[in-house]
């Protein structure tokens, strides 16, 4: 407040008037600048929420409830019935997965086109990133804007049900094996820390692995996404899905597959293992889903 306004409140407050400036017309006045200062308040507000929108939060977590209890597949005794049986149940939790990762992703395009255009992030743009790159296990600390966008493009993206479904299969060996009715680990993974997961019975020694321990399905397939997707070793897999992309084209999980030969000390016999049992199975079909 100036001067000249504290002599008006210091008039006001003794009980007379300015010329020209009865009191009651002041406390009119003070009540319309009052009004004024919230209204524009409130509009500065407003056009700060648009100006600066929420960003999509990040998250890989599907809206799907995890069942606890694990299929009995082994009581199924038709071999048709029970790998019939086997696809289905996980049908959904991958479809579930594949759905919040193309949610990501579309955010994502939008984040790439600005970077490729040579414009900033803003404050608010450049932590949803850094967040994403730290999720996608990527070094952004010696990386541009631009690299860091575009790795992300590389590896947030989908894979098809049909090879999600096939590696689960032979990994699990159809539900059966004692890590995935232990540990809900359909895919095999490992992990490295003393107690993370279940030690392997035939575990070489000097080997310190384990395999790791899920709290639900739908946790071992996310966990089975983010390996695809981030480790060096499938980094081969999400060239060839990236040039599909490019091409406009339908992922093709048999071509894809052959990304996968560093996945199983088997190589490329593994590769051939689970191209067999996407063909086989006809499980492209379940790809159209």
């Amino acid at each position: 407040m100036d001067r000249t306004e504290n002599t008006k409140r210091e008039e006001l407050d003794a009980g007379g008037s300015q010329e020209g400036f009865p009191a009651t017309s002041r406390k009119l006045e003070l009540g319309v600048a009052a009004f004024t200062s919230l209204a524009l308040a409130g509009l500065t507000f407003m056009v700060m929420q648009l100006a600066n929108p929420d960003l999509p939060e990040i998250t890989m977590e599907p809206d799907l409830v995890p069942i606890t209890v694990f299929p009995d597949f082994a009581s199924i005794e038709n071999v048709d019935v029970k790998k019939q049986q086997f696809f289905d149940y996980l049908e959904d939790y991958v479809i579930a997965e594949n759905e919040a990762i193309a949610e990501v992703r579309e955010e994502l395009q939008s984040f790439a086109d600005i970077a490729n255009s040579g414009v900033g992030f803003s404050n608010r743009e450049r932590q949803w990133i850094l967040e994403l790159a730290d999720y996608y296990r990527i070094d952004s600390t010696e990386k541009s804007d631009r690299e860091i966008a575009n790795e992300l493009m590389l590896r947030v993206d989908g894979i098809p049900v049909s090879l999600v479904l096939a590696q689960a299969a032979n990994e699990s060996a159809w539900g059966t094996s004692r890590f995935a009715l232990e540990g809900n680990n359909i895919f095999g993974q490992w992990c490295f820390e003393e107690g993370c997961g279940i030690v392997p019975s035939r575990r070489r020694s000097g080997d310190i692995h384990e395999v790791k321990r899920f709290d639900s399905i739908r946790e071992s397939i996310s966990g089975y996404f983010q390996n695809i997707n981030t480790h060096d070793s499938y980094r081969y897999l999400r060239q060839l899905r990236a040039e599909m992309r490019v091409a406009n084209a339908d992922l093709d999980p048999l071509l894809l597959a052959s990304g996968l030969g560093r996945y199983s000390q088997r190589g490329d016999h593994y590769v051939d293992e689970v191209q067999n049992i996407i063909l086989q199975n006809d499980l492209m079909e379940r790809d159209q889903s």
